[in-house]
């Protein structure tokens, strides 16, 4: 229902706060007053959706920060000479923060959201989020010459300038809005029509076209615009995926496919990972569609007693896969190309509990850039999840599949990821096709602040443990927590850099006093970077040689040029009863070393292998400490 009675009440109770935010992003008036006013006129174009959503206003929002920076993008932090003194330095402080810190600033201080949301608006983990806030408040109390205390009242003080800001009656707006929902259709007629001219120009009169507000008048008339590249057509539901093409994804399986939709109903998080609504909060558009993969399963059960006794067999349908493909159009290919990086990160660096990051890799010859990510789940029902995400032009496209069974390779992933690629080639937007994929390993994406270390999407399961793997933040290595008995290296001395260190705990489990994992790194010369490593090899081998009650098992060794690793698991007696199991690695990539040690406790181990895989895990990521070369 479209509800107008609705819709007027929304606009008049939300337009002015959300006009104070607008200007206060962009310092530009004329550009957040014309872009809050067509928000709107979009809103009503799809107020039957919008209405049902739990907070219509935050649909708007990115409606409004969008046009408004893409307005006054020609003319930068514009600004009306007749300011008053205070404003112009308000304005002037704002602008000296990054587009992020404005943002998360002004959100946080005007805006009744709460910071979770504000998160997930900007793009952002939580916790960096609040860091993001925290250097906003700084830098603007620093150039505006204020307390932090003082920072809302400055903001709040930007409403002078708006008081005299007229709005277009509630009846231009929706009817501007049902002129551009009229226009979506003539356009749709016109490419058909188009498309079977060999030649010549179809000119329809009478129709409507796209209208900025800007351009309306008090009289009954609207004033019409030609279409921008800024307002792009929506998606087509028949360019996504059906049940058919994910059956490769598990070839036993029988596929269900669910309807299409625009991801505005409930939380938006519809995938592993998933961190936001949208990759791109300021999209032209998003659609989805879910798959599920089930199989016939049955089971024997005895029922009956004595000579009744009989075996009993019982059919059921029981779900093995779940697909997803999302498909995110933005308004133009540098919205794109953030989306992409964003989608991507939230694999990347996924901050579900317990899942880990098991591989990357590259892929090439679909769309303009390609990646596949393979994880595994860890939790009451173990899964595998393979990702591959792709941009195309102005589209981002992801395609998801979690299995229960038999996991899904990088290279089927990649295949679909194509698949899908093409059959949005050639729509609006879309850029690149994809050929048969080429898939190859690469190291995994810098992730954490700073990057270098290990992050908890890296760590394996482990038995016994109860909740997530939680890091404490990387700090100066003054004590080395990663070191044994047999080595006790310490990361400090003369040369050394950037030494830092950090351990990964359960802090669910009580009453555990041994467990933990930690990383230590540093970077030197890398002369002393390979004398430091043959030092600890030196020290463990000899360790063994001279203590009765240790032993010593080499896992891992080898060295090269540029790259060595050790890994080994070492067993200390500490007491006539009571041994302690140690697994410990050294690396080397160039002028950066790491030391990774993991101590075991009764009951909460993980696997050798995984330890293993952990430590060649820490040594790809070595190269992104900001001082590795």
């Amino acid at each position: 229902m479209r509800s107008p009675e609705a819709f007027d009440a929304f606009y008049a109770g939300t337009r002015e706060h959300l006009l104070l935010e607008t200007y206060a992003l962009t310092g530009d008036l004329p550009a957040a007053r014309t872009a809050v006013r067509d928000a709107y006129s979009v809103a009503w174009h799809h107020w039957p959706k919008v209405a049902r959503l739990d907070d219509p206003e935050a649909w708007v929002r990115p409606q409004a920060h969008s046009r408004a920076l893409h307005r006054h993008a020609a003319r930068p932090w514009h600004r009306d000479k007749g300011l008053d003194d205070d404003i112009r330095a308000t304005l002037e402080a704002l602008s000296k923060l990054s587009g992020q810190e404005r943002k998360t600033l002004v959100l946080t201080t005007l805006s009744s959201m709460r910071l979770a949301d504000i998160a997930r608006e900007v793009g952002l983990p939580q916790a960096e989020t609040e860091r993001v806030l925290q250097s906003a408040t700084s830098r603007f109390s620093m150039v505006r010459d204020v307390a932090s205390t003082d920072v809302r009242a400055r903001l709040v003080a930007l409403r002078s300038p708006l008081a005299e800001t007229r709005w277009p009656r509630s009846t231009i707006v929706r009817r501007t809005g049902t002129a551009r929902r009229r226009t979506h259709t003539l356009i749709g007629s016109a490419v058909v029509v188009a498309a079977v001219l060999v030649s010549g120009t179809v000119v329809a009169s009478g129709g409507a076209e796209p209208t900025s507000l800007d351009q309306e008048s008090a009289l009954p008339g609207v004033t019409l615009r030609e279409t921008s590249a800024a307002d792009p057509p929506a998606i087509d539901a028949a360019t996504l995926l059906t049940a058919g093409q994910v059956g490769r994804y598990g070839r036993g399986l029988t596929w269900s496919e669910g309807e299409a939709s625009d991801n505005l109903a409930g939380s938006g998080l519809v995938m592993p990972c998933q961190q936001t609504r949208f990759a791109d909060p300021a999209g032209a558009g998003a659609l989805m569609r879910s798959f599920s993969g089930a199989t016939e399963v049955t089971t024997k059960t005895r029922a009956g007693k004595g000579e009744d006794l009989r075996t009993v067999r019982s059919t059921a349908t029981e779900e093995r896969a779940t697909a997803v493909e999302f498909v995110e159009l933005s308004t133009d290919e540098t919205g794109a190309q953030a989306a992409f990086e964003t989608t991507r990160g939230w694999y990347a660096d996924c901050l579900d509990a317990r899942v880990q990051l098991l591989s990357t890799e590259a892929v090439s010859r679909v769309g303009d850039e390609a990646t596949v990510l393979t994880l595994r789940t860890w939790n009451k029902m173990p899964s595998r999840v393979a990702v591959g995400v792709a941009r195309t032009g102005q589209l981002t496209v992801t395609t998801l599949v979690r299995s229960t069974g038999a996991p899904v390779s990088a290279r089927t992933a990649a295949s679909g990821l194509a698949a899908a690629v093409n059959a949005v080639c050639g729509t609006p937007g879309a850029g690149a096709c994809a050929g048969p994929p080429r898939v190859r390993a690469s190291e995994p994406y810098p992730v954490g602040s700073p990057p270098g270390l290990l992050a908890a999407v890296d760590l394996p399961p482990v038995a016994g443990a109860i909740g997530p793997w939680v890091g404490t933040d990387p700090e100066r290595a003054h004590v080395n927590f990663a070191a044994t008995r047999c080595d006790n290296t310490q990361f400090r001395g003369k040369g050394m850099k950037h030494t830092l260190t950090r351990t990964f705990l359960f802090p669910a489990k009580k009453q555990v006093d041994t467990f933990g994992l930690t990383q230590t790194v540093a970077t030197m010369k890398a002369a002393q970077a390979s004398t430091f490593v043959g030092e600890v090899r030196s020290r463990i081998r000899s360790c063994s040689e001279a203590n009765l009650g240790t032993s010593v098992d080499t896992l891992v060794n080898r060295s090269g040029k540029d790259s060595e690793l050790t890994v080994w698991d070492l067993d200390v007696e500490i007491s006539d009863n009571r041994t302690i199991q140690f697994w410990m690695a050294i690396m080397r990539e160039g002028n950066a070393v790491s030391q990774v040690g993991f101590t075991p406790a009764e009951g909460m181990t993980m696997a050798r292998d995984d330890f293993a895989a952990l430590a060649e895990r820490a040594l790809e990521r070595l190269s992104d400490l900001p001082s590795a070369r």
